[in-house]
């Protein structure tokens, strides 16, 4: 009868795993000598590299107590020993170096080729930031450019549907990772620069070894981020990578999750920022409606005064004018008095009754038509003789 196989949890197969590394001696205290792929300082102050040897590599992790005398941080590509032990990182699963001690043997050819592109590169102007683009800030349309089947699209795809379903997604499936990765992503780019609509560009891949991420530092990837007719934003694998074509980019960001949420608005705050707007556009409105009643009420209150002031103005002068016309009337009327006084005056003193007064009579017909001459008596019989005090009548009487 066959014996049962052993039957472990997860948990208990990496602390048996741990247990096995930690009982022989010589992990427990060792050097070892190996080229640095990447070396990266977190902002806890731990530090996390890659020890490099001909075929296979070492994940290496030197704790910030360990990294803080450290006299200069060691550069990509050089040769160092590691002083430390060897044990299993439980969260992961994976066995790394604890690092104590680094001390520099030497400079790695791949590091100084990576190196010298990237000083070529920056005098041809890719990576000035006066070349960057400003990234559309309500997308219509995205092309994300990264292998159909990994994490990462899925991670992209996720952060749009939630932020920003508006936007149009499409996908170009291309190998990031590998000898045919470059000139895959080269093409997937070109296809990209025809495809019509499209607002930006996603070149996005998911974490793994730094050594995975070398198609994104060769020189035509780089070349194709740059000459990209729309915005370039890469999300390009865990925090502490960066590749040449990040440089290049319009916009970098650490991680697949981290480019979408940078390329797609979050709804909700697009929907509080119209609200804010609303709400500050009626604001406005009110306050504006209150000035305008305000310059209303304060124009009619000048036009009230104003008018006022216009009509006491107007009164005066009516006063004014009509004592001056009544003055004026006086005055006529007192002229023409004096006027009509010299005249009664003038007439008095040619009036025939003036002249009786003096003891002149004056004679007329019994009709009352004057008699002035002998010739003009004609012959009537009886005439009348006025005098200042009455009259009396006489009979005519012929004399030859």
């Amino acid at each position: 009868m066959a014996k049962p196989l052993p039957t472990l949890t997860v948990d208990e197969l990496n602390q048996r795993v741990q247990l096995v590394l930690q009982s022989d001696p010589v992990l427990e205290n060792l050097s070892v000598t190996g080229e640095i792929l990447d070396f990266k300082v977190h902002r806890t102050g731990h530090a996390y590299f890659t020890l490099v040897g001909k075929e296979t590599r070492l994940a290496c992790v030197m704790f910030r107590s360990h990294a803080g005398q450290l006299p200069e941080w060691p550069q990509t590509g050089d040769l160092v020993v590691v002083e430390g032990s060897v044990s299993v990182y439980l969260a992961r699963g994976a066995y790394q170096l604890y690092a104590r001690r680094l001390t520099p043997a030497g400079q790695g050819a791949q590091a100084r080729a990576k190196e010298e592109l990237r000083r070529r590169l920056e005098l041809e102007g890719l990576f000035d930031p006066r070349g960057k683009r400003r990234l559309p800030k309500y997308p219509e349309s995205v092309v994300i450019l990264t292998s159909p089947t990994g994490a990462a699209v899925k991670d992209v795809l996720r952060v749009s549907r939630g932020r920003f379903p508006a936007c149009g997604i499409t996908v170009i499936p291309c190998n990031v990772q590998g000898d045919e990765a470059a000139p895959e992503i080269v093409g997937a780019f070109s296809r990209a620069a025809r495809r019509e609509g499209a607002g930006l560009v996603l070149l996005v891949r998911g974490g793994g070894s730094r050594d995975d991420l070398n198609p994104f530092d060769d020189e035509r990837v780089v070349k194709a981020v740059r000459s990209c007719p729309v915005p370039v934003v890469t999300g390009l694998g865990h925090e502490i990578d960066s590749t040449l074509s990040d440089l290049a980019a319009d916009a970098a960001a650490p991680t697949p999750s981290a480019a979408a949420e940078m390329v797609f608005p979050d709804r909700r705050a697009i929907i509080s920022e119209i609200s804010a707007l609303r709400r500050r556009a009626k604001s406005g409105m009110a306050r504006r409606l209150d000035d305008r009643n305000w310059a209303v009420e304060r124009s009619r209150t000048r036009l009230v005064s104003l008018a006022e002031r216009r009509l006491a103005d107007g009164e005066t002068g009516l006063d004014v004018f009509l004592d001056a016309l009544q003055r004026g009337i006086n005055g006529r009327i007192d002229l023409e008095t004096h006027h009509l006084h010299s005249i009664s005056s003038t007439l008095e003193a040619l009036s025939p009754s003036r002249v009786l007064s003096r003891g002149f009579i004056t004679c007329e017909t019994p009709e009352g038509t004057p008699v002035v001459s002998a010739t003009s008596a004609g012959k009537e019989d009886l005439l009348r003789l006025v005098f200042t005090d009455g009259r009396v009548d006489v009979k005519r009487e012929n004399h030859s």
